[in-house]
């Protein structure tokens, strides 16, 4: 297994993309452990790992977002955010909080998310006082609670690949999403209290309710495909296009869509979907080099040897997650990871579905942690500002983050409280 990490790590280094990494990696691994003839059964592989009928409701989800956004969805939510909490001290801090929370429920995505408030929000809190590093830490922090709150592509990747209820696991992030953003809620709060920043004016009653009645469209989205599959109304798959014709129908109601958004829409679809069908699709070919070095075993084996105490287990695995996930993106890390992560996590005893809603919460802390934290560079790119100052202000955020990520892994009810709720719907 050393040439295979080796090759992946060089390959890595030299800025060869991740997907391809991973394949040459396995395929060069073949060759020189001998299994040269095994390479011949990849592509059947890699096809066979996406001809999954599941995996359709990732560009239909995608889609859905992006035509909420380009139909102006985003500035809709930044409204109703400033009509409910926007009267607060450091008032947009508070905005920013509350929007990525309903954002989340309409993209899925934490970069589509950080991107999308970013433009608008940075700017925004900027006018108001509020120093642009922070700003923009808080925006990128907060935006990974898009692949939490669902509809989430990182929840529909790990079920693919776990084999775990697509349902169940958007359930079990319900909670853990709002824990996140209450959180965030409270450090805006106490920030802005402690270091004065102005007061926003109260948007006035009128105002309001058209605010909220504008947004009440995009924020009944997620409760659509959440009680829409645990009704049994429809599967994971038919949610996600039931989505698309709600974004389509909300859009041109709005008369905010023209054939020339829906058609760049489509565009980045296309774009996004492609690349993350094609790196599940090499996912085929790592697992089955771990496979075939019976990988998962030596690892637990290994772990087994070094302490047996399921706390201590469970914590390693927490450390060793976080720590992948300051270096890669979470489909990757998934990729890589998941024939470990199901042994150990059969090790452990614990709920599928809330082994799956921690790891996930996991490796999307990740994309906010130093040092290729994507999110932080997303909004230092937004902002202007030097990664450095925003990667000081993102740090007790982050710590937030761990806290709720404890709760998570050490209290089963806050993720399985919703799913045991409900008759499960497959």
């Amino acid at each position: 297994m050393a040439a295979f990490f080796g090759i992946f790590l060089l390959l890595l280094a030299t800025g060869v993309p991740i997907a391809l990494a991973l394949g040459i990696g396995g395929v060069a691994f073949l060759w020189l452990s001998g299994n040269e003839m095994m390479i011949l059964q990849l592509p059947q592989r890699m096809m066979a790992g996406v001809n999954q009928f599941v995996l359709l409701t990732i560009p239909l989800f995608l889609l859905a977002g992006t035509l909420m956004n380009v139909a102006g969805i985003t500035d809709r939510i930044v409204g109703f955010a400033r009509a409910t909490v926007g009267h607060r001290r450091g008032g947009m801090s508070s905005v920013t909080v509350l929007s990525a929370g309903f954002f989340a429920g309409i993209s899925g995505s934490a970069n589509a998310e950080a991107a999308a408030l970013g433009s608008i929000l940075i700017p925004t809190m900027r006018k108001q006082g509020i120093p642009a590093a922070y700003a923009a830490a808080l925006v990128g922090v907060c935006s990974i609670v898009g692949p939490i709150i669902p509809p989430s592509i990182t929840m529909i990747i790990y079920g693919v690949l776990s084999g775990t209820s697509i349902g169940q696991l958007f359930l079990a992030g319900v909670i853990p999403g709002v824990l996140l953003i209450a959180s965030f809620l409270v450090y805006a709060t106490w920030r802005a209290r402690r270091d004065g920043f102005p007061l926003s004016e109260r948007v006035p009653w009128a105002e309001r309710r058209g605010d909220v009645v504008r947004a009440l469209p995009a924020l009944f989205l997620p409760v659509i495909i959440i009680v829409g599959i645990k009704a049994g109304v429809f599967t994971p798959t038919e949610a996600a296009a039931v989505a698309v014709t709600y974004a389509l129908i909300v859009g041109l109601a709005y008369r905010d869509l023209t054939v020339e958004r829906i058609w760049h829409s489509l565009v980045i679809t296309a774009i996004v979907s492609s690349a993350i069908l094609f790196i599940t699709s090499v996912a085929s070919i790592v697992a089955f080099v771990f496979t075939l070095e019976q990988v998962p075993t030596r690892i637990t084996e290994l772990v087994l040897s070094i302490t047996e105490n399921k706390l201590a287990i469970l914590l390693l695995l927490n450390l060793f997650l976080l720590l992948l996930g300051m270096f890669l993106e979470p489909i990757s890390i998934l990729i890589l990871a998941m024939p470990v992560l199901l042994k150990i996590g059969a090790l452990l005893g614990m709920d599928p579905v809330h082994f799956g809603t921690m790891v996930v919460l996991n490796v999307v802390i990740g994309m906010a942690t130093p040092p290729v934290g994507i999110q932080l560079f997303i909004v230092a790119a937004a902002s202007g500002e030097p990664l450095i100052r925003i990667v000081r202000e993102a740090l007790p955020l982050i710590g937030i983050c761990i806290v709720v990520l404890a709760l998570v892994a050490l209290i089963p009810p806050l993720t399985l409280f919703l799913p045991n709720a409900f008759v499960p719907v497959n």
